[in-house]
């Protein structure tokens, strides 16, 4: 716990990081001073893009004591605002699952190799990020725990399947590897609360550990203070959440 007298420091950048093919991305990186050890945080952007809430999640979570890295999944479509290149990649029907997969990889191996870490790290992301994290957690051997916030089709119909997104991330559950923290909004349409309950289903039927928590009068996006859907307390207590979580399994930050 923080103590007055304590020294306190922080360093981020945006570096480059191998990721799928060995393609060079940009990341957002940020990570306490000091000599560690600290655990780590792949924190994976939403649909809107790579985008200042992100910058500020990535600081959040170094503030709170982890070595954060947030890779940008869209590089390859260019380079712009965030809003643009995410209409962009909307345009081009999102990136594809394998490529998402492969560029979080890279991120979590750039993490392994800093010689500060204490050999935990975890995913997170919201939105399509949250659904990018559980994609990860399953697909990726390596992660420790899972935070996936209101992550939108993670339970798909057949009919929403493509060339881009050709498997449900429900259906590789069996998989999970590690603890899963979810938050969702009763009054979110995508997933929606029937659709969180098929997830809760599956984690179930395979004994895999998981909290979720369902929040009243919150919907999509209830984290983010500077739109309309920002729920002050729901997102207070979520985010204290996910740092109890955390805590719990990737250890005490230094």
């Amino acid at each position: 716990m923080y103590q007055t007298d304590m020294y306190e420091g922080m360093l981020a950048e945006t570096v480059m990081i191998p990721g799928m093919n060995g393609d060079l991305i940009n990341a957002y990186f940020a990570r306490p001073l000091g000599p560690g050890p600290f655990p780590g945080m792949v924190v994976i952007h939403h649909m809107p893009g790579w985008d200042e809430w992100y910058r500020e999640a990535t600081r959040k979570f170094a503030h709170h004591g982890y070595a954060a890295l947030s890779p940008n999944l869209y590089f390859r479509a260019g380079h712009g605002t965030p809003e643009d290149v995410a209409v962009k990649v909307r345009a081009e029907g999102g990136v594809a699952d394998d490529q998402a997969v492969g560029d979080m990889a890279g991120a979590l191996a750039y993490l392994q190799s800093l010689p500060y870490l204490n050999g935990k790290i975890g995913v997170f992301g919201t939105c399509s990020g949250g659904r990018h994290a559980y994609l990860a957690a399953c697909r990726i051997p390596g992660f420790t725990a899972v935070v996936d916030c209101w992550g939108g089709h993670v339970v798909m119909a057949p009919k929403d399947l493509s060339p881009k997104r050709p498997v449900a991330p429900l259906d590789y559950t069996a998989d999970l590897p590690c603890p899963l923290l979810g938050l969702f909004g009763a009054e979110d349409h995508n997933p929606t609360p029937e659709q969180v309950a098929l997830h809760e289903q599956e984690l179930q039927k395979h004994g895999k550990p998981y909290e979720f928590h369902m929040y009243p009068n919150a919907g999509h996006g209830f984290f983010y203070y500077h739109r309309p859907n920002y729920r002050q307390e729901q997102a207070v207590d979520g985010w204290q959440k996910i740092f109890a979580f955390l805590e719990k399994h990737l250890g005490a930050p230094a």
